[in-house]
């Protein structure tokens, strides 16, 4: 049985009564963009371990573990840097395997041209490292015991809808931790 399968024994959520516009079943994937669909491959496919199929010719879905995934698209040089606090997750099944997930990027740092490594942190109730890769997108390698989605979710709302963000309050996402 895979991981996956063992941490997640049930994939699917039910929606309370919702009060929406749309009504919708399931949010099926999201997009990002690459520079070049052959070395962005290589990397997703190679480094993160990622499935990968082309499915259109200036794109490719990419999935791991769940029925989700994520379209890529080639844009070329019209690339847009991102963020850290726009990243993509990925769960390893230790801290150990956090630490080596962090030195084989430092190792590959410029065969698959990864941009920056930061260093890992135990943060937001996770174990992590963050990655920029060769198209400013940023990767968050984390480890959590069980499964970080139930936990999101399970406990509801823990500050009201209604407060305002302060830039402080965003101290916690410090991106000044780099290697």
């Amino acid at each position: 049985m895979s991981l996956a399968r063992e941490l997640i024994v049930d994939g699917i959520v039910d929606h309370a009564e919702r009060h929406s516009i749309i009504k919708p079943y399931v949010m099926s994937h999201g997009t990002l963009e690459c520079r070049n669909l052959r070395e962005t491959r290589k990397f997703y496919e190679e480094f993160l371990g990622l499935e990968c199929v082309r499915h259109a010719l200036p794109a490719m879905a990419v999935r791991c573990g769940l029925k989700f995934h994520i379209v890529c698209v080639e844009v070329g040089d019209s690339v847009h840097p991102l963020n850290v606090l726009n990243h993509w997750g990925v769960d390893v099944e230790s801290v150990a395997k956090v630490d080596e997930a962090h030195a084989a990027a430092l190792k590959h740092q410029e065969q698959y041209k990864i941009k920056q490594v930061m260093k890992p942190v135990s943060q937001h109730g996770v174990y992590s490292f963050y990655l920029e890769d060769l198209d400013h997108n940023w990767w968050e390698v984390q480890h959590i015991p069980g499964f970080q989605h139930e936990d999101m979710f399970d406990f509801g709302d823990r500050f009201s809808s209604d407060q305002d963000v302060k830039l402080g309050d965003l101290k916690e996402l410090d991106i000044k931790n780099s290697a």
